[in-house]
Parts: C-alpha cells; structure tokens; sequence
C-alpha cells in the first residue's frame, strides 16, 4: 500500500458579485472551484486539488513545489 504524503498550497477565493466564492490555486494553473459559503468554497477546492495531484501522480509527473510569496500591497492614487 502506498503512503500518503501531506502537501501544502496556497489558495485565494474572491467574493463573487452575485453570492459565493471562487477559489483557485495559482501553483496548479486550472485549478478553479467556487461554492456557495466560504468553507463550500474550501472544500470544493480542497477536492479539486487533491484530484489533481492524483491525476499528476497517476501520470507519474512531478508534484510541483509552492514558492509563492503573499504581500498585501496598499497603494494611494
């Protein structure tokens, strides 16, 4: 039986005009998933990137590394 690993990425989830969120996760171009309520939105993504990095190992391609940096950027005009 083969173990499980623990990865870690970096999700952003925009409110959506009309109710809900999406969520998407950069490191995995593609990776997009919306829900209803906040922890929907989570879950949803949660899933798809798990299916993703299955579908990856399942392909035996590389799992790639996050080296992603979040600076909140305030700028006056």
């Amino acid at each position: 039986m083969e173990s499980k690993r623990n990865y870690n990425y970096t999700v952003l989830l925009e409110r959506e005009e009309d109710g809900g969120y999406h969520a998407f996760c950069p490191i995995f171009k593609g990776c997009h998933s919306q829900g209803d309520t906040f922890e929907e939105a989570i879950d949803n993504i949660t899933e798809a990137i798990e299916l993703y990095i299955e579908s990856l190992l399942a392909d035996n391609q590389p799992i790639l590394k996050e080296d992603l940096i979040v600076k909140p950027l305030s700028i006056f005009v």
